[in-house]
């Protein structure tokens, strides 16, 4: 019952959506409108500024915090499932028709309680890759590759639970952004 009722709040506390909410507070308008369509921290920071991109991200970092404490409150087991469903309540909001964001900033929310080191590998190579290329979706993409990499080669003794736990949110990343590789094999992909 205990699992049933984390995975409820998590994936409730993951459709808070501050692109959205924020957009509709400080422009009146909504975000899903605008770029890629998506309800998330770089379609907001395209469509609406800086400023409210930097809140929006800082908000859906903070939410992917707040769900894994909230879990973790209630063994390890149920840290993973928050994790893992505040990042689904993200991507498919019921709230907003199921169009939500890609993730990225929650799931670094959830790595940075789960695992702070191996966020931090992830984060720098993601950010590497951003400032070289300009191109948000290119370091998310392969900064959450490497997320079951980094836990694998840095965390010992080895934790299977961790690692698994990686390997599903760097592969539902990945997934969201599917369009996002076809363009940039195309060399069609937006940059910042």
């Amino acid at each position: 019952m205990k699992y049933l009722f984390i995975a409820i709040i998590s994936y409730l506390i993951g459709n808070i959506s501050f692109a959205y909410i924020l957009g509709k507070i400080f422009t009146k308008k909504d975000v899903r409108d605008y770029g890629s369509g998506n309800a998330g921290a770089t379609n907001a920071l395209r469509a609406f500024g800086k400023k409210i991109g930097a809140m929006v991200f800082v908000g859906d970092v903070l939410k992917g915090v707040a769900a894994v404490l909230i879990g973790r409150s209630f063994g390890a087991a149920a840290g993973y499932m928050a994790g893992a469903m505040v990042i689904i309540g993200h991507n498919w909001p019921v709230f907003l028709n199921f169009k939500g964001g890609k993730g990225v900033a929650t799931t670094i929310g959830v790595m940075a309680v789960t695992s702070p080191f191996v966020t931090l590998v992830c984060f720098v190579l993601g950010l590497v890759v951003i400032i070289a290329t300009r191109t948000v979706s290119l370091g998310s993409i392969l900064g959450m590759a490497m997320a079951p990499l980094a836990a694998g080669i840095f965390v010992k003794p080895f934790d299977v639970s961790l690692f698994i736990f990686c390997l599903f949110i760097g592969t539902m990343s990945i997934y969201r952004h599917k369009e996002n590789i076809k363009r940039l094999l195309k060399g069609k992909e937006n940059k910042l």
